[in-house]
């Protein structure tokens, strides 16, 4: 897709049209050259604009002359190595900090609260888009410039914060403006009790589309560029200008409950769908192109985790000590790079490739031809010797969320991931990682640790080799900012904000990837559509309590799956079965606390190792076909009485056990009556326990509840397809190797058909058409 959608060419000129006077957008200035580009800045920033041969440019640094990195007509690389040899230690060490995750309103304490439209807030300024005093100071003690967003109260108030933040940052020191970044914030809900990450209240108000894999679920890679267009242009908006996305790992392990946000198992449909993804975020076309590609309406991507996260031991994952480990049983490292190496650093369009990787916490064990085990972000062999010299990638890399912090006491506690320098100090795992190849770390606000680092660098190879080593790091960071225009205009117009953002064009095309994603696995006697308005019966759907990442339990609680008057549009709803013609029994897919399983900390007091099984069915599941002994022996660090990880013979149960008894009584209640189940996926799940009891199966990946009943009734014809593979049993799941796709027995319904990838049906029956000609596996 070459073209803008039609919607935004009456605000093309979203950021060039920052407020035009003194208001409460925050105060901006417009001046425009003839010959050349719109520049934003605010007068309360201290910066002037300097006039040279007819032309205006900012005067960021307020030196009363005309700098390389100040002149918008040399290329960004000549601009970015200019302002990076202004720079201190202690402005390159800022700007290689990532923040943590901020909320727009801040909700810290000892803050003043109160409303803004109805809605409540916490700040210490007078309005809901003040900068906190943790945001003020590391923005100006810490020079940080990377800010990692995650709920927003509205677009509106997201845009004020903006323009706040950016003319605060304007008056200090060199005049770098931040960039701005976000987690995946498009998704209507992930199945259970997953949420994206961290992104729980992004804003409702952005369009809703599919989550990874119900996009990979459309096996329709323009869909996905079409994706990319949109939600740039509604991050723009925002004042989002890094997108932490996408998430590529190939979804090898069944269990792995990040699956949610992948684009499934297939090395192929991933690398096509990265592809799109990262161009239609990053590409700018025409007027608003800068040049290569870059300009006014892109985002640069941060597309992860490098080498690939989806091979963690027994299905684990590694944001805890119990997921350390990523293993390679099938001898199938390179089969995990495929998605970066012939997709994000090859792409269509002309911006290239990513703008940014992220390695994932995992140590890639036994991969590094020095013999070291480390994990991804610390690991030289990793990084710099495949990642910057075989593959040539030379972009930003950042590490993942807190990797040089402070691990928690037991495997099972949610704190930092040093994985492989548990030892050292933090400003030692920094150094390490810079050497490494690391340009920025994640979750880290203060710029403390990584002076030290220089000083260490320094100590060790002399300053003039640390001074080199930073000025590279900071000219890729730099680079990112001054291709997006950012230092001409960082400022949003609010009005063009709120009337971007969610617009109804934008809402349309969200929704129907919904539709497309939603996959119909079982149609007995041609039972859907139903087409009249008849009676139905749905069952409450009951929400176990369950930790987030932190420990912290949620209440139980019952509750209604559909809204009630967007149900009535459709079919009479009755709580008898006894007087409704059909069932629908919404469920989610197996599931076990946030963190998906696999460590038990009261097994681990109790005198055993701590690790058990996660279950992809709702009922018990002993794992007596497990390995007898694990891959990677223990824990010589977070538990070193550990010597054996194994979970061969241990008991689990899935959080949401009840979901297969709501599809057991339904099926009972309604006798010889038709009962359609609905199940939202995150990862497989195994159907073999409730398949047989139900006379249609449709499955959705994080899609709202109105495009199951547009189905349902008719309105739309399915078309989605499975991006991986559904098991038959639990031992296939432990027979299968966590670095191969592909190698699981798959469940066969009633009806013959087996829920293999790329299976689907539509009203005709099972989907034979070019997408399965291309992407499913020929066996």
């Amino acid at each position: 897709m070459k073209k803008k959608l039609s919607v935004v060419f009456v605000i093309a000129m979203l950021w060039f049209s920052c407020c035009e006077a003194q208001n409460e957008n925050n105060d901006c200035t417009l001046v425009k050259n003839e010959n050349g580009l719109i520049l934003g800045y605010s007068p309360l920033s201290g910066v002037k604009i300097l006039t040279i041969s007819g032309l205006k440019f900012k005067d960021l640094n307020k030196n009363e002359q005309l700098d390389k990195y100040e002149d918008w007509r040399l290329p960004a690389n000549e601009r970015a190595k200019d302002l990076a040899q202004k720079m201190s230690v202690e402005e390159i060490a800022g700007l290689m900090l990532y923040s943590g995750h901020q909320t727009i309103p801040a909700n810290e304490v000892g803050f003043s609260s109160g409303t803004y439209r109805g809605k409540p807030f916490s700040q210490s300024g007078a309005n809901p888009w003040d900068l906190s005093d943790t945001q003020r100071k590391f923005l100006k003690d810490d020079n940080l410039r990377h800010v990692l967003l995650v709920g927003v109260q509205s677009p509106e108030v997201a845009a004020k914060w903006n323009n706040t933040m950016q003319a605060y940052v304007e008056g200090i020191g060199l005049g770098i403006p931040a960039n701005n970044s976000s987690d995946p914030r498009h998704s209507g809900q992930v199945a259970g009790s997953i949420v994206a990450e961290f992104n729980a209240g992004a804003g409702g108000e952005i369009s809703v589309w599919p989550d990874g894999l119900g996009m990979a679920a459309t096996f329709d890679p323009e869909l996905v560029r079409q994706f990319g267009d949109i939600a740039a242009q509604e991050y723009r908006a925002l004042g989002i200008t890094t997108a932490l996305s996408p998430q590529i790992d190939l979804a090898t392990d069944p269990r792995w409950y990040r699956s949610s946000m992948t684009f499934g198992e297939s090395p192929a449909l991933t690398t096509d769908m990265t592809r799109a993804y990262i161009d239609g975020f990053q590409t700018s076309f025409g007027k608003d192109e800068i040049a290569d590609g870059w300009g006014y309406k892109s985002v640069n991507t941060m597309a992860k985790h490098w080498p690939g996260g989806g091979t963690g031991e027994g299905g684990r994952d590694a944001h805890w000590a119990f997921g350390k480990f990523a293993v390679y049983p099938g001898n199938n490292f390179e089969t995990q790079l495929k998605p970066f190496t012939e997709g994000a650093f090859n792409l269509n369009d002309k911006t290239g490739m990513a703008s940014a990787i992220m390695p994932y916490y995992t140590i890639s064990y036994n991969q590094a031809k020095d013999g070291t085990n480390l994990a991804n972000g610390f690991s030289k062999y990793i990084i710099k010797d495949l990642l910057r010299e075989k593959y040539g990638y030379d972009g930003v890399v950042c590490s993942d969320w807190m990797i040089t912090a402070n691990e928690g006491k037991t495997p099972g506690d949610f704190y930092g991931k040093p994985w492989g320098l548990e030892a050292n100090t933090v400003a030692e795992r920094h150094y390490i990682a810079l050497m490494a190849g690391i340009d920025q770390f994640g979750g880290n606000n203060e710029m403390g640790p990584i002076v030290k680092a220089f000083e260490m660098g320094t100590k060790e190879h002399g300053e003039k080799f640390m001074r080199k080593r930073f000025e590279q790091s900071a000219v890729r960071l730099l680079k990112n900012i001054f291709r997006l225009g950012l230092f001409e205009n960082p400022y949003l117009d609010i009005q063009e904000t709120v009337k971007l953002v969610g617009n109804s064009e934008f809402m349309q095309v969200g929704y129907e990837a919904q539709v497309k994603s939603v996959v119909m696995l079982k149609n007995k006697k041609s039972l859907l559509p139903i087409k009249e308005k008849k009676t139905v019966y749905i069952p409450e759907v009951y929400s176990p309590a369950v930790k987030d990442w932190w420990g912290n339990w949620s209440k139980p609680c019952l509750t209604f799956p559909v809204n009630k008057d967007l149900l009535s549009k459709y079919y009479n709803l009755t709580d008898e079965p006894a007087k409704a013609d059909f069932a629908i029994v919404f469920i989610s897919g197996p599931y076990s606390n946030n963190d998906g399983g696999g460590y038990d900390k009261n097994d681990r007091k109790e005198g055993g190792n701590g690790y058990v099984p996660i279950t992809l069915q709702y009922g018990t599941y002993t794992a007596v076909d497990a390995r007898e002994h694990s891959i990677v022996a223990g824990d010589p660090v977070v538990d070193p009485s550990v010597k054996d990880r194994s979970y061969n013979g241990k008991t689990a149960t899935a959080s949401n056990t009840m979901d297969l008894k709501s599809v057991l009584d339904t099926r009972e209640m309604m006798g010889d009556k038709p009962v359609i189940v609905v199940a939202n996926v995150s990862r497989a799940m195994i159907f073999n326990e409730f398949e047989n009891k139900a006379d249609a199966v449709l499955v959705r990946f994080s899609a709202t509840e109105q495009p199951i009943l547009d189905i349902i009734s008719g309105k739309y014809e399915p078309s989605g397809l499975l991006p991986m593979q559904m098991p038959a049993n639990m031992l296939t799941v432990e027979k299968q190797k966590e670095d191969l796709p592909f190698d699981m027995e798959c469940h066969k319904d009633t009806e013959g058909n087996v829920y293999d990838f790329g299976y689907g049906l539509n009203w005709k029956g099972k989907i034979n058409d070019e997408r399965t000609d291309k992407y499913r596996v020929k066996k």
